[in-house]
């Protein structure tokens, strides 16, 4: 049974950090484009960053280059999300998906997701 679970969410102030985490189960993650999304209140989930196991490529969207960095723990099968210098306008439910399909999972239809995480950034 495939899973993503995330955990790290929470409440800063602007400029702030936080760390979020995906821990992955049920699957070869070797094999799977793995990716953080993210949907705020009343609008469209966008993609945030993507990354393949296998070969550690990964991309950003432009809103969080430089201040996000993807990474993992390659024992543990988790994928971390570092997000620092965060903004108000990061405030968004966090969901981390997967797919074997890297244009899949870019076009927001992984096959696989996680219950999502609660990031809070006030001014």
């Amino acid at each position: 049974q495939v899973q993503l679970v995330e955990s790290g969410g929470g409440s800063v102030q602007a400029g702030g950090s936080l760390r979020l985490s995906c821990a992955t189960s049920g699957f070869t993650v070797g094999n799977y484009f793995l990716g953080w999304f993210r949907q705020a209140p009343g609008k469209e989930r966008e993609g945030v960053a993507t990354f393949y196991w296998l070969s550690s490529t990964t991309t950003y969207a432009d809103s969080v280059k430089g201040r996000f960095t993807i990474s993992r723990d390659n024992y543990k099968k988790i994928l971390y999300l570092q997000m620092n210098s965060l903004k108000p306008e990061d405030t968004a439910v966090y969901y981390c998906a997967a797919d074997r399909n890297g244009s899949t999972l870019r076009a927001g239809l992984a096959s696989y997701w996680g219950q999502g995480t609660q990031v809070t950034v006030s001014s």
